[in-house]
């Protein structure tokens, strides 16, 4: 089908389900992930790491590695020197922010075990691991920082230069900030003649576990250095890596080919990556690591790990009046790209979808002698929305009465959007009762309840529980003034351009780069229906730095709402600089023309030219208006001028067997309303894939490190990902409240599934038990926690959590801590 041949009546391609584009070359493995990629002459890279979580280097002899078969050279850190930069931390949170020096590779002292002392350069990459293993490190073990509370109070010290293993103190007061009353008025008042919630949670650590492992090749024998890399982030790289090294940003190319998943893993500038850059410089050869699935395990960074103690105000009917958080969030050993500023994030969603008159949130961040953490889908959200729908489900068991009826009680209704939030953001639009009444309908609550209280009244041994969980987030990370007022790096924008080929094709090029998430196929059906060309003619490009010239690639769901919406403003300017040529084509006046289903007409008459022959025309170039360009190519950034806010509720059943503590999920649905939706098929291949990974959180998946600070759950045999085999068929729909903040009427939904899934569950476990006196389980929901959860539950029902240090409001970076029962 020709441009020509479009017409208005052509079936629209937002909404389509269309199988994705780069599917084909992606399962049949015609494609090329970083580490398929072979250069001339190219050595390969082996990195030696510490087996300590924290220690001095007293000595590194590398003379029998040197030795080995095929080594061309064994480096360390002293060697380096300058050249391999540092890793920067993009999102100080405060300006008293204690931030660690990270070197890729240091020379004197370790701080989490799996830091890189040395690395090997062979013909081979087996010849470089088995030369790794010559390497011989002397280290004086020093004691180690493991305890997140126990760091918190400084009893042993991270890193022992900084004096403190508090980096920095951030809070919000909605008193202070003019959104919301005084907390501490509405807790005493709810102490004395309202409900008070008090609970303390914990979000253990998480392992991103993306598909592919990390990969980087450095080839520096060009003009520029060209690195590809299986990263998130190409653009941010490219700046760091000059920022770092003193080379010059022009002669940095940066590649991200095809990328096998991410989930905020990928988002950083990695050690490896920065070794890999020295070496190939230093070398003057082209350079390879990629790492084993166990050095992403124990090295990748990762994810949440906090204390969360909350405190919850209400009347005696029910009526929130105040929400006190302090949170604990352990950064590890460094400061991480935004690793600072991913509880910064949750701190705007505490409050959720809830109507609260007065608010506090105080974080203090840790460091601690374990890998350090950073953004991990949903970074901060996920944290928060666990808290407050664990917590609206304590006071709802509190009140005695349904945990849906408590939150429509407390929740924004329709007719309230906009509606400006206590933590001063400005919610657009939503329709909770809508998509709650909706997911009701498709769950069959009713029944599941009447069957729950038939279990408890014949005590069945397998009880049945039923978690709700309503959700809001906050998405496209986004207006780059906000972003200015938390301290953050970088800007929000994100850039795109449109370049019409003489053969009426489209070439598409974003500085969104993808790596997973369908972006060829949803950009292309965008661009289809804007420009009114056909889905098979626009070809998208994206995720190289000479070829996407611009852009702050791919995170917190920010690709459609901010990457689209560039993309829809650089497709427009292409309409309007083809106006004045077809009008001229046409000999008609501009204000004759009518643009539809990609054809300029002449109102009232049947003339008229498809976008196509323009172009074809442009590149000819012999019959253009004085004074205008041969060129339709148009490009555009995009700032938002706010977030966007998705939200759904999610409703789960679980039975547990409350003789073994075994679970079992019965039931999934979910209806989240993430605005207008491009592609339906990628949306619920989204929302399928969040839903797994939150699930995971609440019954599987966990980060352990035994006493000395190593990592005991450092493979798949310890670290439990669930399969095709722990899951159920999940029932999804979507009521739909478009965005009023950008054209598309879109709203993320990447991070969406993983956001509402965890609470969901983990409050259907407590439900099936409640009765029995539990009111929490930590994460994850395994049946040794569950069975002991049951078995203690005269003395409170949780086995696991010392007391909360509560924070005082202090100088950030140096509050002051004291013990208080949680």
């Amino acid at each position: 089908m020709t441009a020509v041949e479009q017409r208005p009546e052509v079936e629209r391609e937002i909404g389509r389900d269309r199988r994705r584009k780069e599917d084909q070359r992606l399962i049949t493995g015609r494609t090329r992930w970083t580490d398929n990629i072979t250069l001339p002459g190219m050595l390969h890279l082996a990195m030696v790491r510490s087996p300590f979580a924290h220690a001095r280097i007293t000595g590194i002899d590398t003379s029998a590695a040197q030795a080995a078969t095929n080594v061309v050279a064994v480096l360390t850190g002293a060697d380096l020197g300058e050249s391999q930069g540092v890793c920067i931390n993009a999102w100080a949170i405060t300006t008293e922010q204690l931030t660690p020096t990270h070197l890729p590779m240091p020379s004197d002292r370790v701080s989490f075990a799996g830091e890189i002392v040395a690395v090997v350069v062979a013909r081979s990459a087996a010849e470089a691991r088995d030369a790794a293993e010559l390497v011989d490190v002397d280290y004086d073990e020093l004691p180690a920082a493991l305890d997140l509370k126990e760091a918190a109070e400084d009893k042993v010290l991270a890193h022992p230069d900084l004096g403190t293993n508090k980096s920095a103190f951030w809070s919000f007061d909605s008193a202070d900030a003019g959104t919301g009353g005084n907390v501490d008025e509405a807790i005493d008042r709810a102490r004395s003649e309202g409900i008070l919630i008090e609970r303390e949670y914990r979000q253990q650590r998480l392992i991103p576990a993306f598909m592919e492992p990390r990969s980087v090749v450095v080839d520096p024998t060009g003009e520029q250095i060209t690195v590809w890399s299986a990263t998130q982030i190409p653009h941010i790289l490219r700046f760091a890596l000059a920022a770092t090294t003193g080379v010059s940003e022009s002669k940095i190319r940066v590649i991200a080919p095809d990328v096998g998943g991410g989930f905020g893993g990928k988002l950083q500038q990695t050690p490896e990556e920065m070794i890999a850059f020295a070496v190939g410089r230093r070398l003057g050869k082209p350079v390879k690591y990629t790492e084993t699935r166990s050095e992403s395990l124990v090295s990748a960074h990762h994810g949440r790990d906090q204390w969360q103690k909350l405190t919850l105000a209400a009347t005696k009917d029910g009526r929130v009046t105040g929400l006190k958080v302090d949170l604990l969030a352990d950064l590890g050993s460094y400061v991480a790209i935004v690793g600072g500023g991913v509880p910064v994030l949750g701190a705007f969603m505490f409050n959720a979808i809830y109507k609260f008159p007065a608010y506090r949130f105080n974080c203090q961040t840790v460091f601690t002698n374990k890998t350090w953490t950073d953004a991990y889908r949903g970074a901060g959200r996920p944290e928060a929305t666990y808290a407050i729908e664990r917590l609206m489900d304590e006071l709802a068991a509190e009140l005695g009465v349904d945990p849906i009826a408590v939150r429509e009680k407390n929740w924004i209704r329709h007719e309230e959007f906009p509606f400006t939030t206590v933590a001063g953001l400005e919610y657009d639009s939503g329709n909770y009762e809508a998509a709650t009444a909706r997911a009701m309908d498709m769950f069959g609550y009713d029944e599941l309840r009447a069957e729950q209280r038939r279990r408890r009244e014949s005590n069945d041994p397998v009880q049945l529980g039923i978690g709700v969980s309503t959700f809001t987030e906050m998405c496209g990370l986004a207006p780059s003034r906000v972003l200015g007022q938390l301290n953050y790096g970088a800007g929000g924008w994100e850039h795109a351009s449109v370049r019409m080929l003489a053969t009426g094709k489209v070439e598409v090029v974003t500085g969104a780069s993808a790596h997973g998430q369908g972006h060829e196929t949803a950009f292309s059906q965008i661009v289809a229906d804007r420009l009114g060309v056909a889905f098979e003619d626009v070809e998208v490009l994206h995720g190289d730095t000479q070829i996407a010239h611009k852009g702050l690639d791919t995170y917190g769901s920010r690709s459609l709402v901010v990457g689209g919406e560039a993309l829809v403003k650089a497709v427009d300017k292409v309409i309007e600089k083809a106006r004045p040529i077809a009008a001229h084509l046409l000999e008609a006046s501009v204000d004759d023309l009518e643009f539809s289903g990609g054809r300029f007409s002449v109102r009232g008459t049947d003339q008229g030219l498809a976008i196509g022959e323009i172009a074809t025309a442009v590149f000819a170039a012999h019959n253009l208006p004085d004074g205008v360009e041969p060129s339709l190519d148009s490009e555009a950034t995009y700032d938002p001028v706010n977030f966007n806010f998705p939200h759904g509720t999610h409703l789960c059943a679980m039975e547990v067997d409350t003789e073994t503590g075994a679970v079992r999920m019965r039931k999934y649905v979910c209806c989240d309303d993430i605005g207008n939706i491009i592609n339906p098929l990628i949306v619920a291949g989204q929302v399928h894939g969040g839903l797994v990974q939150g699930i995971a959180q609440a019954l599987w998946e966990e980060a352990v490190h035994d006493d000395a600070g190593t990592l005991v759950s450092g493979s798949f045999v310890d670290y439990l990902l669930p399969t095709a085999a722990d899951t159920i068929s999940f029932d999804i729909d979507h009521t739909t409240s478009p965005s009023l903040t950008n054209t598309l009427g879109t709203k993320g939904v990447g991070e969406a599934g993983t956001i509402a899934s965890t609470p969901a569950v983990v409050n259907a476990v407590v439900d099936a038990v409640r009765h029995l006196g539990v009111n929490d389980i930590q994460m994850p929901c395994t049946p040794e926690r569950v069975w002991k959860a049951i078995h203690s539950a005269g003395s409170g029902g949780s086995t696991e959590g010392a007391a909360m240090p509560h924070f005082s409001q202090g100088e950030p970076g140096q509050d002051s801590t004291e013990g208080a029962g949680a």
